[in-house]
């Protein structure tokens, strides 16, 4: 049941939701060699509406900023969402033959969760998240970001807060946006490495890394150390530790022997003691040859660095991804469950509960008498969207002359050559 009623809704969509901005950022061109920019794109964008009933409601679709709001404050969603640009608009679907309507464009989206680090988080169960757990979040998105700007050249990026315990990252670049849903398969399948977090099978990832495993590792390591074995500490349970940190260690000796210490000589021992344990013990086992035991040593660091991404590495939503009809919430909506603003945040310092609530944005709306009736605590988030669309719109708009320059320049030089 949503924590906020639909009269806040209404009042929520008809004062305080940015709808020029979001209406801007979507409002771009499609980038052509030859020039082919008629169209505003909005009005082939999917907008679909979901309801608190558990309606919902697909190819919608809009051409001006009036009718953007006119459109959201009339159906007072729970929530709405974007989806693909269509070669035709979306809300003709139903004069249309079912193979006249095609996606063409959207921009390349990723959802992470902490759902997937459930199972190595101790300080909040469920749907809480906290300040330290919220790391998880934080590494990932940093993983994804470097991936996307140093292996795929990407650099048009932005955030959002998912509401409650995770985040979407929104990739605006043109050739983002053009990826077919064959080519988006091929981006999820690089960066989608982790697909089971369950250490009961072990990872066994391929030596040497590849280059963009190896970066993501050497990112990861660091933090591993004081977040996950000091801070979140999922190994002090006895039981935990042999269920999932000794049955992918390779050598029985090496397994009796830290069962007998953890559970008879030294139990409840912390994870951090636990993960030390694991190479004083190893460092005391009997090899037949000194190759051997080179062997085993080598086999055990690879073990821990397999844990290391296993844990920390990015898990991405694989449906999101990997087709260009699926639609994902807009910024700025109402997450149902909790009454938070799904917010586009600065990854390095954001925290869920900077999120602003829709409580008390209308609370701060309705108490302001002076004419600025905005949310100070909404509208840092609505500024750092807009200056996010306007330099996107000045990037795009330095390109779009670029590109016309040069069909111009490519037009010219064929009138020579006949």
């Amino acid at each position: 049941m949503s924590v906020a009623s639909p009269a806040d809704m209404e009042h929520y969509y008809q004062n305080c939701y940015p709808f020029p901005a979001i209406f801007s950022w979507l409002n771009r061109q499609n980038e052509s060699k030859r020039n082919d920019l008629k169209d505003n794109c909005i009005r082939t964008r999917e907008f679909a509406m979901a309801f608190r009933s558990g309606a919902y409601k697909r190819y919608n679709s809009v051409s001006t900023l009036p009718e953007f709001k006119e459109m959201v404050v009339k159906f007072n969603p729970d929530r709405f969402e974007i989806g693909a640009m269509y070669n035709k608009p979306p809300k003709d679907r139903e004069i249309l033959m079912k193979s006249e309507l095609v996606a063409k464009s959207k921009e390349l989206v990723f959802d992470i969760d902490m759902d997937d680090y459930d199972a190595f988080r101790t300080c909040c169960q469920g749907a809480q998240v906290c300040d330290k757990c919220w790391k998880f979040i934080t590494l990932a998105i940093e993983v994804i970001n470097v991936a996307l700007k140093d292996d795929f050249g990407f650099h048009d990026m932005i955030w959002v807060y998912s509401g409650r315990r995770g985040a979407h990252c929104w990739c605006n670049d043109e050739r983002a946006m053009q990826l077919t849903d064959m080519q988006r398969r091929n981006v999820l399948d690089y960066l989608n490495v982790i697909r089971d977090r369950s250490l009961s099978k072990r990872l066994a990832l391929k030596r040497p890394y590849h280059p963009h495993l190896l970066r993501s590792l050497n990112m990861l390591k660091p933090y591993f150390m004081e977040f996950i074995l000091e801070e979140q500490d999922p190994w002090r349970n006895d039981n935990d530790a042999l269920k999932t940190l000794l049955p992918n260690l390779s050598d029985k000796n090496l397994t009796d022997a830290l069962t007998k210490y953890w559970v008879s000589d030294e139990p409840n021992r912390s994870s951090l003691d636990k993960w030390n344990d694991i190479d004083e013990f190893a460092s005391n086992l009997k090899f037949n040859s000194p190759q051997r035991r080179k062997d085993f040593m080598y086999r055990l660091k690879d073990w821990k660095e397999d844990i290391v991404l296993l844990i920390l590495y990015p898990k991405l939503d694989i449906e999101v991804t990997r087709q260009l009809i699926h639609l994902l919430k807009a910024p700025f909506c109402i997450h149902p469950a909790t009454g938070n603003v799904c917010v586009p945040i600065e990854p390095s310092t954001f925290t869920p509960d900077k999120a602003p609530k829709v409580s008390t944005i209308l609370e701060e709306f309705n108490n302001n008498n002076s004419n600025d009736r905005s949310s100070k605590s909404l509208q840092p988030f609505i500024d750092y969207f807009q200056d996010h669309v306007t330099n996107f719109n000045n990037d795009f708009n330095k390109k779009r002359k670029l590109d016309s320059i040069e069909v111009k320049t490519e037009i010219k030089t064929e009138t020579k050559v006949e």
